[in-house]
Formats: C-alpha cells, sequence, structure tokens
C-alpha cells in the first residue's frame, strides 16, 4: 500500500482530517485549467511533459484478493512547469508518481512522461552513494563518452543551479540533510533529465532545509526553462512556489489546475470541515 508520512500534528490535523472528507464531485477526467509554459507561449497539446489518461493499479494480497489503489487517475503537466501532487495520507500520490517514473506499471491506462526522466527519492541517503559531492554528481555520467573537462563542467552546472558548488569537494557524511537532497536533484539535473520527479523532499528536513531545497527546484526551472517537475508535499505552505498542482483523493485525481485553484479548493474544503464540527 502507498504509506505516507507527515511530521507536525497540525500536518495530520490539515491534510489527514481535513482533506481526507467526501469530494463534492468525482470525474475519471478532472478538471484542468490550460497555463502559459514559461517561455510565454500558450500551452498546446504537444507540449505535455507529462501526462496520464485513466490509469489503474491494484495489488494482490496474500489470500488472492485484489485491491485497487489507483481509479482511473488522468493528468496533464505543461513541459517547463514546476507543479505538486497533494492529498491525505493513503490517497495514491506516491504510487502514482512511481508509476510516472518508470518503477511501477499500472495495471492499465496510458502514461506518457518526457525522457530522461529522473526520480528523486524522499530520503536522500537510499540514493547519494559516493564519498564526495563531485563524485556523487559525476556518477551517472560514468558511461558517457566525455572527457575529463566535460564532465567537471556539467558536474559544476549542475551543483550551481542547485547552489551547491561550493561544496564541491565537501565530503557526502558531513553534510545536512537538505544539502544531500539538492546533491540529489543535481545528480539528476547532470544526466540532462527533462523531468524531474520528487518523492516528499522535505519530510524529513528542518525548516531552514526545507526552504532551502524547494528554492533549489524552483530556481533550477527557471534557469533550465525545457525541464518540468512535479513534486509530492503534504505541505500546504510549498504550493507558493508552484505554478500548478494536481489534488487526489482515494486514488483518484479529483482536479489538477492553476495551485490558486486548488489552494481555493483545499481552503473551502476545510471551511466545510469546521462547519461540520461546530453546526
Amino acid at each position: 500500500m502507498d504509506k505516507e508520512f507527515v511530521s507536525k500534528e497540525e500536518d495530520i490535523l490539515l491534510v489527514g482530517r481535513i482533506m481526507n472528507i467526501r469530494a463534492p464531485f468525482r470525474a475519471s477526467v478532472p478538471l484542468y485549467s490550460n497555463l502559459p509554459a514559461r517561455n510565454n507561449n500558450v500551452v498546446g497539446a504537444d507540449n505535455f511533459a507529462i501526462e496520464s489518461h485513466r490509469i489503474n493499479y491494484s495489488i494482490n494480497t496474500e489470500n488472492g484478493k485484489l485491491i485497487p489503489i489507483l481509479k482511473d487517475c488522468s493528468l496533464k503537466i505543461p513541459s517547463g512547469q514546476f507543479w505538486m501532487l497533494l492529498g491525505p495520507n493513503g490517497c495514491g500520490k506516491s504510487t502514482l508518481l512511481k508509476i510516472l517514473a518508470g518503477l511501477l506499471c499500472p495495471t492499465d491506462g496510458f502514461v506518457h512522461v518526457r525522457k530522461p526522466r529522473s526520480f528523486v527519492f524522499q530520503n536522500p541517503d537510499h540514493q547519494v552513494v559516493m564519498p564526495t559531492v563531485e563524485a556523487d554528481v559525476a556518477f551517472g555520467l560514468g558511461l558517457l563518452n566525455l572527457t575529463d573537462e566535460e564532465t567537471k563542467l556539467k558536474v559544476s552546472k549542475a551543483l550551481t543551479d542547485v547552489g551547491m558548488h561550493d561544496y564541491l569537494q565537501r565530503q557526502v557524511q558531513t553534510l545536512s540533510g537538505g544539502q544531500k537532497q539538492r546533491v540529489a536533484i543535481a545528480g539528476a539535473l547532470v544526466e540532462e533529465c527533462k523531468v524531474l520527479l520528487l518523492d516528499e523532499l522535505t519530510t524529513f528536513l528542518d525548516e531552514s532545509d526545507q526552504i532551502g531545497v524547494i528554492k533549489a527546484v524552483k530556481n533550477t526551472l527557471n534557469s533550465c526553462k525545457d525541464v518540468t517537475a512535479l513534486w509530492v508535499t503534504h505541505r500546504l505552505e510549498e504550493m507558493e512556489y508552484a505554478d500548478g498542482a494536481v489534488y487526489m483523493e482515494n486514488g483518484r485525481v479529483v482536479m489538477h489546475g492553476e495551485a490558486s485553484m486548488i489552494m481555493d479548493f483545499i481552503e473551502a474544503r476545510k471551511a466545510s470541515y469546521t462547519k461540520g464540527i461546530y453546526s
């Protein structure tokens, strides 16, 4: 089953209780608002970095029972934008992200993600494996026929994009959790990925590192216009950095579009929940 974690009591109250009530509508094809790409051209049918149509995913239990995890999930995310994927615990966010990354195969449905794509794990210790920052970011270039100078230039640019160039020669074990996450992102960027799939990168980080990681992603997209990012989160305050968002419940994509539209929807749900308690 898809398991996701919250680290603060207020997140549990806001996400686990307020958002986990019945949606006012259901749709196999969610609401969608076309958004301008970063180059200010109107997004066309051929300018989506991530698309899915009616994705379903189920698992078999030990006693042979089929349990649906994702149900008819459809979404479109424009190229060059920073989107977030939200929803209550267990709604299927991480499962959907892993399908988009190619780590899981859907039971049925259509998936298209622009390649190369990179998946960045929630825990950076699962991804940062080399002793120094420079060696770790360069690790993915080992199979390419590059000169030492070309490799150094690519590593330098990727670390600059995430604000970690000054840590080039640092031992990875001396870095904070947020710094390791930025190194992991640089490792994805150095391979010139077109899509970044980011699984709750700030869950285990303190507030300073949280802000540093999310700004690193935002700055990366501003400097690399053709890179698209989808960020799974349970922190509503992170929405201010997003161009758009996807909201899920009970294995379904309920709606997606402009970040402000999703925030208004969540706030309306919060107000409805509060009114129900005190009425």
